[in-house]
């Protein structure tokens, strides 16, 4: 790939993104980039072309999928529109259907497992996003303006930890539902290193944090039958 030809798919990403979540933006991807091109150096076989591209190019369906969360999905959205992007920038169909593929794979939501060496990696990468501290920001980012909180209590006073991914839902769900999972759903051997790595981090923020709410709850119990005794 060309300096020209990176810039010209970087710019394109760029534009399409230019109303992304915070969660999801230019350093997201640049980070996923970033963590595939570590992964590629431990792979054999793999097209650098197709690698760069899709992940420049994973997330550009975002700004369609926030106009309606439930109909549709950002990857296969921004697949189609990469496939048709880099043929208008005179890439061959079968290495723009590549692109595309690796695409409409990356998301975890989707039961559409990657088969390629280049689609596994973006997966990875993509995945890693989720793991440790920077997965942690994130999903608190992402969770503001889609109204989600940060924890929901039983009748009891205990944090319902179980349902991520519903309608309803928050950090300690997805937290549960996703990011201490995120491990397990990796295809390559360097991105499980990368992911383990950063499991610790991940879940001792999650027990301290479990921890500082639950202590908030039953001292404020405690506080208000004695005022109200």
């Amino acid at each position: 790939m060309t300096k020209s030809e990176y810039t010209l798919i970087e710019n394109y990403m760029l534009k399409q993104m230019e109303n992304a979540d915070m969660a999801h933006d230019r350093h997201h991807i640049l980070r996923v980039l970033n963590a595939a091109l570590d992964i590629y150096k431990h792979e054999e076989k793999v097209d650098f072309d197709v690698l760069v591209a899709a992940c420049l190019l994973h997330d550009i369906g975002r700004e369609k999928q926030f106009e309606d969360l439930e109909k549709h999905c950002h990857a296969k959205i921004g697949g189609e529109m990469a496939y048709e992007f880099l043929l208008s920038i005179d890439w061959s169909k079968e290495r723009a259907l590549h692109v595309k593929d690796c695409i409409v794979s990356h998301r975890y939501r989707v039961n559409i497992p990657p088969e390629t060496i280049e689609a596994k990696i973006l997966f990875d990468a993509d995945k890693l996003e989720v793991a440790g501290a920077i997965g942690i920001a994130r999903t608190l980012m992402y969770s503001s303006p889609i109204k989600e909180p940060l924890y929901i209590l039983d009748d009891d006073g205990n944090i319902i930890t179980s349902g991520g991914g519903a309608e309803v839902s928050s950090f300690f769900q997805e937290y549960n539902y996703k990011l201490s999972k995120a491990h397990n759903s990796l295809f390559t051997k360097r991105a499980k290193e990368i992911a383990y790595e950063r499991q610790k981090t991940a879940a001792d923020f999650y027990k301290g944090l479990a921890d500082e709410i639950k202590r908030n709850y039953e001292n404020g119990v405690r506080a208000h039958l004695t005022f109200l005794s």
